[in-house]
């Protein structure tokens, strides 16, 4: 009954299982995989700007004049990686991405290292993802803003069963939102220009703020120089970068010819990410937005006046739309709830890419190989609820705080990164060599300069992130990579040691020697129809030996035992195991290791009947002797315990009520089967 019920709460959520020739990749055109892969790299400017301006109120600097060029280089930024990955698509059309390029040119340690940082990073952007989805329903919403943590959550179940449901509808409506808040992201630029150049600056909730630095005793910045400062700032705008892997790794996804389509998305989601940053972070700094880690300690009103104790920032994009679109307020909704809705969108290609790379993993023998197995709805399952797990801890731990959780995104996307440049680097060296001098070399050659300028640019983005971010977190995300690098090492060396024990040698016939005789044990507590089906399956196996025991827990009832066994006549003899202690388990395990020792080479086969219930509750009043001895037995060699079943009427009439409702069988078919 209480399987019934889980398997129906199951299919409601889930939905019906699929047959495996259901499954089918879909390939998507570019006007639907642009939407669906990249909406990570398109979501994160709903809160790049956020960590800008975060980073420069550190310091008390003044984000009027130093945000908009940091928008401008991060923007640059864009446009450098997306060039160089769409070499990594020309050179590597299947897929794989930076995993892939690494393992195969730089081997396979390097290959882990970029496995464990990408799926840290699928990890952080989900739980990214959640906690700013969160901030802008309590944009939309104030009263549930102290319920953040809640609210980010719901956010990675409801993503998780999305997920799970594997549906390939999903995918075409999940384009409607990212279409949407790439034309609200515009639509807020255009219009706040417009207002700026006509002279009708709109006015922030924060703009007439000032901003205070914070107090030396709270952070390690104060005394270093403005260039560290806006490095630091940088550094966090890049997470702008963050979801160039997905599409990286989604060209089997795309349609033919893959890569070019691949590379043509991955263009002109880069053109769009750095047009909207730029946009956002000049037209944030031309209002005057502030964004501040602590807002009542760090803003102050007009002549040094303390805000209100119970004030609440908003995002930055949220604080645009309201400014902009003050003459019309529900404009500003419709922008926060895009935007919420995107990154609902970004936080489902973390279910399609954590799954995905971990199935690789598992069956690279790196990870367990549960992982590399799909599920009712052949969706990669096991994978989903990791990932929903790891991140759901991770906002609870953080208590979704978006500061605190990039302060970990950026480490595992960058390394990623400086690896794949450098992969993709001695890929084309090792092309080079065997070209003579034509004009695929010279493409060649101005590609791995390409690659080169990536590599520094990564390597420098991730020295920054490291120096300045080091002590605020970043520190865990390289812990977390560490362990997940010596864990796939450690799963890996096991697959091999057991693949090469259980490996057949040719030479070897020991292994194909049949046992000198074979013994059946069967085990009896009572004489019922379970036992003497027991008895009869022991029969028709036809052992060399055959013999039933049962333990004298109790001296009159082993007699009475032995008489009803007589009158019976059975054919098989009764031997009575002596208990002084009236245990159970270790009588029939000495009876057993006597037998052993006797005979070493023999075959024993020990039979065990096995009541089949249909209530979870008769799980405790049955069958706990069969397995506290069957769990016993396991270890001994050369013994195999055979475990006859005998169902209840309580587990017929369950399962009969089981199938019925699923439709699988009709009650008539159902008791002939049984």
């Amino acid at each position: 009954m209480a399987r019934s019920f889980s398997d129906a709460v199951k299919r409601l959520l889930v939905g019906r299982p699929f047959r495996s020739d259901h499954f089918r990749r879909e390939a998507l055109p570019r006007r639907l995989a642009m939407p669906v892969f990249a909406s990570d790299m398109i979501s994160s400017v709903a809160y790049a700007p956020d960590e800008i301006l975060l980073a420069l109120s550190l310091s008390g600097l003044v984000a009027l004049t130093v945000s908009p060029w940091i928008g401008l280089a991060v923007g640059i930024v864009i446009l450098v990686i997306v060039a160089c990955y769409r070499l990594n698509l020309q050179a590597y059309p299947s897929g794989g991405g930076d995993y892939a390029v690494a393992r195969t040119n730089l081997g396979t340690r390097a290959g882990l290292v970029v496995a464990a940082s990408l799926l840290v990073d699928f990890v952080l952007t989900l739980a990214v993802s959640m906690t700013v989805f969160a901030g802008y329903i309590g944009a939309m919403i104030p009263e549930v803003k102290p319920y953040k943590v809640a609210i980010a959550v719901a956010g990675i179940l409801v993503v998780t069963l999305a997920g799970l449901r594997g549906s390939a509808s999903i995918r075409r409506m999940l384009a409607v939102p990212t279409y949407l808040f790439v034309l609200a992201v515009l639509t807020t630029v255009a219009v706040g220009t417009y207002r700026v150049a006509t002279g009708d600056t709109p006015v922030a909730a924060t703009s007439g703020y000032a901003v205070l630095p914070v107090d030396e005793e709270d952070t390690a910045l104060m005394g270093l120089t403005a260039v560290f400062i806006v490095l630091r700032a940088f550094s966090s705008g890049s997470v702008a970068l963050a979801g160039v892997q997905t599409v990286a790794t989604a060209v089997p996804g795309f349609r033919s010819p893959r890569g070019r389509n691949a590379g043509i998305t991955l263009l002109i989601t880069g053109a769009l990410s750095a047009c909207m940053l730029i946009g956002l972070t000049w037209l944030s700094a031309r209002i005057g937005i502030k964004y501040v880690a602590a807002p009542t300690e760090q803003l102050v009103a007009e002549a040094g006046r303390p805000i209100a104790a119970d004030f609440e920032q908003d995002p930055v994009l949220g604080q645009l739309a309201q400014a902009v679109f003050s003459g019309f307020p529900f404009m500003f909704y419709v922008v926060a709830g895009v935007a919420a809705l995107v990154l609902l969108v970004a936080a489902n290609t973390s279910t399609e890419g954590f799954p995905g790379l971990s199935s690789r993993l598992a069956r690279d023998g790196f990870l367990p190989r549960q992982l590399a197995t799909r599920g009712d709805r052949l969706t990669f399952s096991n994978g989903i609820l990791l990932l929903a797990g790891a991140a759901t801890v991770l906002v609870i731990v953080f208590g979704a705080s978006v500061p605190d959780l990039i302060e970990l995104y950026l480490v595992g996307v960058f390394t990623a990164f400086v690896l794949g440049q450098l992969g993709m680097i001695r890929h084309w060296t090792l092309r080079i060599r065997r070209m003579v001098s034509s004009p695929v070399r010279r493409r060649m050659q101005l590609n791995r300069v390409v690659n080169g300028i990536g590599l520094v640019l990564t390597a420098g983005v991730l020295t920054v992130v490291l120096v300045t971010k080091f002590t605020g977190g970043a520190w865990i995300a390289i812990a977390a990579i560490a362990v997940l690098y010596v864990l796939m090492g450690l799963v890996h060396r096991h697959y091999r040691r057991v693949d090469s024990e259980l490996a057949p040698d040719e030479d070897d016939v020991s292994a194909r020697t049949l046992p000198s005789n074979t013994r059946a044990v069967v085990v009896v507590t009572d004489i019922h129809k379970p036992m003497l089906r027991a008895l009869a399956y022991a029969r028709t196996s036809r052992p060399t030996f055959l013999d039933a025991i049962t333990v004298a827990v109790d001296e009159e009832a082993a007699e009475a035992l032995q008489d009803r066994w007589d009158r019976m006549d059975l054919p098989v003899p009764l031997t009575i195991l002596d208990s002084p202690y009236r245990e159970l388990v270790r009588p029939v395990m000495n009876h057993v290791a006597e037998l052993r020792r006797r005979s070493p080479r023999d075959l024993i086969i020990v039979y065990l009947p096995q009541y089949i219930v249909g209530r979870w509750w008769e799980n405790v009043l049955h069958n706990q002797t069969s397995l506290r001895l069957k769990s016993r037995l396991l270890f001994v060699p050369n013994v195999v315990v055979a475990t006859v079943p005998w169902r209840l009427r309580s587990f017929t009439r369950a399962r009969e009520q089981l199938l019925r409702r699923a439709g699988d069988v009709d009650a008539e078919s159902f008791r002939e089967l049984h």
